[in-house]
């Protein structure tokens, strides 16, 4: 039984709700083309890949993380990832800082990852960030770790210090590092920085890990389907799988 976009829509928003975005996003349904949906897919970035696979498995709904429409559109053009997306029927549900703060977001994924303690986790970063108590450790060995789980190029900027209170922000959050500080961390891991954050990092010797905007993001895709999942057991739900890091890495 097919599905309207409205309806998937009213129940992402009591997930991760509108207004939990920053004022700079846009978020929601970016897309409406209108069809009833009996197949979703779910994914960081909607590329012209993702769109391609949506049409070769009859799904009528692409979910993302990151907004389809971000600037005001001036000229459009029919292969621009908006018009494939109308030209195919298919709509586009997009959920960006409301999702990096909502309570089991991005963020909350990410610090359960790099074992933030739940107990006594602090919100910053308009609320995107968390920050918190971990077992000790150092910024090294958490590169390290990241290198590994996150499967995302990794630099960082180590320290002497060891890592007891632990900062993290998705995505493109280095220029929170003096936020982290402000809260007494020993580190920040992100996905991304400037090269000045990590002269900050060095001048105030603390620790920075810079994991990759996708390596840090990407896994939400798999826990938004399985919200889909559970509110909607009748749909085809999927992360795409041409859903991939832009990047190559040299080893």
């Amino acid at each position: 039984m097919p599905v309207a976009v409205q309806e998937i829509y009213d129940t992402l928003q009591k997930i991760a709700p509108p207004e939990l975005a920053c004022s700079w996003d846009n978020v929601g349904l970016l897309v409406n083309a209108g069809t009833p949906v009996t197949g979703v897919l779910t994914a960081l970035d909607i590329t012209p890949a993702v769109v391609r696979e949506a049409v070769e498995n009859d799904c009528e709904l692409i979910v993302s993380h990151h907004p389809v429409i971000f600037d005001p559109l001036r000229r459009l053009d029919k292969d621009d990832v908006p018009a494939l997306l109308m030209q195919n029927g298919i709509s586009a549900i997009c959920m960006h800082t409301n999702l990096d703060a909502a309570p089991g977001g991005v963020n909350d994924m990410l610090s359960d990852v790099l074992g933030i303690q739940r107990s006594g986790r602090e919100t910053f970063a308009d609320g995107c960030g968390r920050i918190g108590a971990t077992m000790p450790t150092t910024t090294a060995a958490l590169a390290q770790f990241c290198a590994k789980t996150l499967h995302s190029g990794v630099k960082f900027v180590d320290s002497p210090r060891p890592v007891t209170r632990l900062a993290e922000v998705s995505g493109g959050g280095g220029s929170y590092l003096q936020a982290a500080i402000d809260l007494g961390a020993d580190c920040l891991v992100t996905g991304e920085a400037a090269h000045h954050i990590a002269l900050l990092a060095k001048q105030k010797g603390v620790g920075l890990v810079v994991a990759g905007h996708w390596g840090t993001e990407n896994t939400i895709a798999d826990v938004l389907a399985q919200i889909l999942h559970e509110h909607f057991p009748a749909l085809d739900i999927a992360h795409a799988e041409s859903d991939t890091d832009p990047y190559q890495y040299l080893v």
